[in-house]
């Protein structure tokens, strides 16, 4: 809200999507970026990339970095 972006409201079918900031975080880590390095460059704290790659792992079932670099493919996007 700070930024004047608004924020949708969430429904049942939501829960396993990713939000686009997690899309973001995924393909920055997919492409072997540091929680620091994704933080710097997303200007946010290396904190706050580690949760949201904990849901991004929760979500795709995934357990590793190794793991969502397999589930996505430089071709490919990741589910949203």
């Amino acid at each position: 809200m700070a930024t004047g972006e608004t924020v949708g409201k969430r429904t049942a079918g939501t829960g396993t999507e990713l939000t686009s900031q997690e899309a973001q975080i995924s393909r920055l880590a997919r492409d072997g970026h540091t929680n620091p390095e994704i933080a710097a460059q997303m200007f946010i704290s290396p904190r706050t990339v580690e949760w949201h790659l904990g849901n991004v792992f929760s979500k795709l079932g995934v357990r590793s970095r190794r793991q969502l670099r397999t589930l996505l493919s430089p071709s490919q996007p990741p589910p949203t």
